[in-house]
């Protein structure tokens, strides 16, 4: 692939997975554990994380969350997971989120972006898919931006570029 590419799509879904960590941070215990509020905030969270991680995989078939997280997600009564996840669960799978995005990026080649991805539900490519996972992040980081904006009347800053190198 060709690196000038390669540094922009990590620069900007690291930038993404940036935003998403910035939200959850500032987030504070009280909205965190509302039970009330639609969406939950700590769900929402999961979700682009698990999502994050699910289409990192190389097909549905393989994919299989980190404990203590289960395959509850895909579950299309749309059940939530059975308690709260806690933030420092969430932070360390963000982590795990992260790492897998940057060796996933660093391995593609220019056959490999114009493979069909592995996952049936999605017509798309591997290039499309992260740009799609790329999308899904975000716009669950700016929707957790905007509850943090109404709850808190603060909320962390764009990122514009993630500082974070692709390699290490």
């Amino acid at each position: 692939m060709d690196p000038t590419w390669r540094s922009v799509l990590w620069g900007q879904f690291g930038a993404a997975i940036d935003m998403l960590e910035n939200a959850i941070r500032a987030c504070p215990d009280s909205l965190w554990r509302d039970r009330s509020r639609r969406p939950e905030f700590w769900y929402l969270a999961f979700h682009s994380l698990f999502f994050l991680d699910f289409y990192l995989s190389e097909s549905a078939d393989t994919f299989v969350p980190p404990a203590p997280f289960t395959m509850s997600e895909m579950d299309p009564a749309g059940v939530l997971p059975e308690r709260v996840y806690e933030k420092s669960e969430l932070l360390a799978y963000l982590e795990r989120g992260r790492a897998r995005c940057r060796d996933v990026l660093a391995a593609l080649t220019d056959a490999s972006l114009s493979e069909p991805c592995g996952f049936m539900r999605r017509d798309l490519t591997v290039a499309e898919l992260h740009v799609y996972s790329l999308r899904h992040v975000q716009h669950h980081a700016a929707q957790l931006n905007l509850i943090l904006r109404q709850a808190t009347d603060s909320a962390p800053p764009w990122v514009g570029k993630t500082s974070q190198p692709l390699e290490g």
